[in-house]
């Protein structure tokens, strides 16, 4: 492995991209979930492989990206079979957060996420169900993006859950982000920003106190740069109860896609991915159906909060990295914390991006901009706009 141990173990993948093109001369990694043609795909997991075999062709995102003139610079670790937040893998081992050594890089993509901090590559691919570019983008201080549901191809990418299921990417400065965004949604940033920004009063409250201090400025500077600001609740039926829903919709459709891999090969798993998939079976028909009426909620309130030109604000996690190898008993209400401030994406499928630049106790942490479905270049710009005010500000 790497200094950083971002890579799956063995030889590192590379596969040159197209001699021109938009990205040429730019290098990338793919989380290991994602194919890249003639390499296993490991999922995280040493009996996945045995299921899934080595792919033939490139996934979507790859090929688009390899035409456009990137090159691919590795496999990146990922939690076991995306059945993860926090970054800690006990087959493959936990990379290194780049920006907050001792802490954890945050998962599932998390080995993507640390390949671009360490400036291994210039952007990496990862996938996004309940908060998996979203979370590492966050802890490592980075561009990150989960887009619109259903937005980008998914072919060629290990389903957890399809009802929440994207492929997003991490970057460390907002043009080359930005970038690549206009190649894989193929069209240019739109030339206007949004003019309303409204601030989830509700998340920034269930955000630690360091937290909520530290990405006050940026949510200054994000107003200034809209303009119009205003203060909304986010859930009315509260954070807590997204997370449940979401939780039990994502869990049950984890559990429908592995269980043929568990009935088959009854392979090898950590005890918290065992848990979770136990959990997913374990759901009634009762919980699933209130959990759609409350998917049905929060698009709905999404819908009403979000009309064109208007964007919301919200701390992307509601706390710094915590410590790697702490306990199994502390790590339970992180993920259950963590997930009330993520929930919203898979709930409703509206994309959403993290704008790093904060930092809380000394580690970084993300202030997320959300848009209404479709909206995803929108927030593409903002991005780049936030980052060249921060750098005529400097």
């Amino acid at each position: 492995m790497t200094l950083t141990g971002a890579f799956v173990p063995g030889p590192r993948t590379h596969v040159p991209g197209a001699a021109a093109g938009p990205l040429a001369g730019l290098s990338f990694a793919v989380k290991d979930l994602i194919d890249v043609a003639g390499v296993p795909t490991g999922g995280g997991n040493p009996d996945w492989p045995r299921f899934a075999p080595t792919p033939a062709r490139h996934a979507w995102a790859v090929q688009t990206l390899l035409d456009a003139g990137a090159s691919v610079a590795g496999k990146t670790i990922t939690d076991e079979v995306s059945l993860g937040i926090l970054g800690e893998n006990a087959h493959d081992g936990t990379p290194l957060n780049p920006a907050a050594p001792g802490r954890v890089p945050g998962g599932s993509s998390s080995g993507s996420a640390s390949a671009v901090a360490a400036k291994a590559c210039d952007f990496a691919l990862g996938t996004d169900s309940g908060g998996s570019v979203r979370v590492p983008s966050s802890f490592c201080g980075l561009y990150g993006i989960r887009p619109t549901h259903g937005r980008i191809d998914f072919t060629g990418i290990a389903v957890q859950a399809p009802g929440s299921d994207t492929c997003g990417w991490f970057a460390r400065d907002a043009a080359t982000f930005a970038r690549v965004g206009e190649v894989l949604f193929g069209s240019d940033l739109p030339v206007t920003l949004p003019t309303t920004l409204l601030v989830a009063e509700d998340a920034f409250g269930f955000a630690d106190e360091n937290v909520q201090q530290a990405l006050a400025p940026a949510v200054s500077r994000l107003a200034a740069l809209i303009g119009q600001r205003r203060d909304v609740t986010l859930a009315p039926q509260g954070l807590s109860i997204w997370q449940r829903a979401q939780r039990v919709l994502q869990g049950s459709e984890a559990w429908r896609t592995f269980q043929p891999w568990l009935d088959g090969h009854n392979p090898r798993l950590a005890f918290s991915v065992a848990r979770a998939l136990l959990q997913g079976s374990m759901m009634t028909d009762a919980e699933r159906n209130a959990a759609s009426l409350m998917r049905m909620e929060a698009r709905a309130r999404l819908r009403l909060l979000l009309p064109p030109g208007t964007i919301l604000c919200l701390p992307t996690t509601p706390f710094p990295a915590p410590q790697k190898g702490l306990p199994l008993h502390q790590l339970d209400p992180l993920r259950e914390r963590i997930g009330c401030l993520t929930s919203q994406g898979g709930l409703t499928g509206v994309p959403q991006v993290n704008l790093p630049g904060a930092t809380a106790g000394g580690a970084p942490v993300g202030l997320s901009i959300i848009g209404a479905r479709g909206s995803d270049l929108d927030l593409l710009r903002v991005a780049v706009a936030f980052e060249e005010q921060a750098a005529e500000k400097a």
